[in-house]
């Protein structure tokens, strides 16, 4: 699987298991089912005795969130899938465990427009646009979402979601606070805001403590300690087979991303790759561009002539440095929380004796390193203006809430059985969630398991339990999972450091991408990783200055005074 299939799986699957216990309950009374949301203040005429008193013959039936639509509706829809899609028993992407319950559960019928794979949605949704031949519901990336709010062609979802939206949708939906925000043009919610994340990608370091023990050496606490333990691994022979072919830190020519990550390391430095921070007058700037990666680049090449990261990382992606870690020749990686599942894993189940340990950002002095976190809104579900029923997609949206992590929620059903995620059959699916919703997780199982009582977790929540109670008896293959979720693995560490001491260093923009990003990100982003990598490589460290004058002048400037403008008005 490649990187960005295999990243889009993890964090898909790891972001629907939230920890979120109150749900709508269930009501088959029918009551405005098949009203149309926009007419349902109906005529004292057509909804009282004209003997009533005037007030009541102006009051609007009560809405049921929970009514199913009869007879039936039918909603146009639009969506994409991709080679991970998979079906048994005869299901389609059209006929599913998901699509059968919108119409058994909701009366909802969805008929799909067109369905394309993965890679070819976004241009497909430029031409459904520029056609002016939209669905009533699809999802639309944030430069669409933009240009269709301000051309009037969305519907305004703010009351909808207050008239129909479960308490689990509404809570989803609100404890994303930036995320709404990205939502809404005009004061108002314009549509169903993504997941907001900043935890689930903060970057932690691994180590593998099995070789600290039999190097004598300390965990690291500091710089230093890490900067030692690199090149102990790399010429200390920690593997022991009497070759000098370890290396101290995984790298990948990527340089960023969830596996291997440089940007966990730049942050003990104070650096900040790719994100945008304050500086000391309060005005946004590009940490990628600021002073303090000068000296982060300058330690990457020290390590780099000091043989402890691998000679060719530089041709190498994320599934290539993998295969040197879990051969067991790397001991130290940067990455997100999810590393234990994949790679770790891998290496686990080739040497049982191998122990990773997972730490928080060691920082070069005696400030605190905070951990960056970026979080991208580039997904939205929209209504368009004019659909018949543009309440609908609350309700699609409550089921699928409910289904995945509701109170009466069916996993083995709805989320993946035996190789097979049906949860991306459902329409609204792809990661929505809450600012802690795994770290809520974490605590959860860990309580259960210290009660030794199940009882109370939800069935994700059960599913974690489950895993890490076999590893605890002995079964290796549940070592990820028990590194993630359980006591001592990476949401513990994100809680004890980056919430709990407020470490977390988040991204100041998160609108809708600027003109001049629009035009121009995608060759600064280049510019980042050619010169930060000749740099490692050993380019001269004031080829870093040089750098950021190119920056500025390839579009950085006009991007830094955009966003500084976004952020005025925020």
């Amino acid at each position: 699987m490649n990187k960005k299939l295999r990243n889009r799986s993890l964090t898909a699957s790891v972001a629907l298991l939230l920890a979120v216990t109150t749900a709508c309950g269930n009501n088959s009374d029918n009551t405005n089912g098949g009203t149309n949301a926009k007419t349902n203040t109906a005529t004292a005429s057509e909804t009282t005795n004209t003997n009533e008193p005037a007030q009541a013959e102006t009051e609007a039936p009560a809405i049921d969130p929970n009514a199913k639509y009869d007879p039936p509706i039918e909603v146009t829809a639009v969506r994409y899938t991709d080679p991970t899609y998979k079906f048994k028993d005869g299901d389609t992407i059209e006929n599913n465990v998901w699509t059968r319950a919108y119409e058994s559960d909701l009366g909802i019928k969805i008929k799909y427009k067109w369905i394309v794979n993965g890679d070819q949605y976004g241009q497909k949704m430029n031409l459904t646009i520029t056609s002016n031949d939209l669905p009533d519901i699809f999802q639309v990336d944030s430069v669409q979402f933009r240009q269709l709010a301000e051309g009037g062609q969305l519907e305004d979802l703010t009351q909808y979601v207050a008239d129909y939206g479960s308490e689990l949708t509404k809570t989803m939906i609100d404890r994303g606070t930036n995320a709404k925000s990205a939502a809404m043009y005009d004061g108002k919610l314009m549509g169903i805001p993504p997941a907001e994340d900043y935890l689930g990608g903060a970057p932690l370091l691994y180590v593998r403590t099995d070789w600290l023990k039999k190097l004598n050496l300390p965990e690291p606490k500091t710089m230093d300690d890490f900067i030692a333990i690199a090149e102990a691994f790399t010429t200390k022979d920690p593997d022991g087979n009497g070759k000098n072919d370890t290396y101290g830190l995984a790298a990948s020519k990527d340089l960023f991303g969830g596996y291997p990550d440089f940007s966990g390391f730049m942050n003990g430095f104070h650096a900040y790759a790719n994100i945008w921070i304050k500086d000391s007058s309060g005005k946004l700037v590009n940490g990628s561009t600021q002073p303090e990666m000068k000296n982060a680049l300058a330690k990457l090449q020290e390590l780099y002539k000091a043989g402890v990261i691998d000679k060719e990382f530089g041709v190498k992606d994320g599934g290539k440095a993998a295969e040197l870690q879990t051969a067991g020749k790397v001991g130290m990686s940067f990455g997100a929380m999810w590393n234990p599942l994949w790679p770790l894993q891998d290496g686990v189940n080739k040497d049982p004796n191998a122990e990773w340990g997972v730490f928080p950002i060691p920082s070069v002095d005696g400030t605190p390193a905070m951990a960056q976190s970026k979080a991208d809104f580039n997904a939205f579900w929209v209504v368009k203006k004019g659909a018949e029923h543009p309440e609908a997609i609350v309700k699609l949206f409550n089921l699928y809430n409910e289904k995945i992590v509701g109170e009466t929620a069916e996993p083995a059903k709805f989320h993946s059985a035996d190789g097979i995620e049906f949860f991306k059959y459902a329409l609204l699916q792809g990661g929505f969630g809450t600012p802690q919703g795994l770290l809520s997780v974490h605590k959860n199982v860990v309580t259960a398991l210290q009660a030794n009582d199940a009882a109370k977790l939800t069935p994700e929540e059960k599913s974690y339990y489950d895993k890490i109670v076999l590893f605890n008896g002995g079964d290796k293959t549940n070592w990820g999972t028990n590194k993630v979720f359980g006591a001592g693995g990476s949401w513990d560490v994100i809680g004890a450091n980056y919430v709990d001491q407020s470490l977390l260093m988040k991204s100041e923009f998160f609108g809708a991408p600027t003109p001049g990003m629009t035009d121009k990100q995608a060759i600064l982003d280049k510019l980042v990783l050619e010169k930060f990598t000749k740099i490692i490589l050993g380019a001269p460290i004031s080829d870093f200055d040089q750098f950021v004058s190119d920056w500025n002048k390839l579009g950085g400037e006009q991007i830094t005074q955009e966003v500084n403008d976004w952020y005025a008005k925020k």
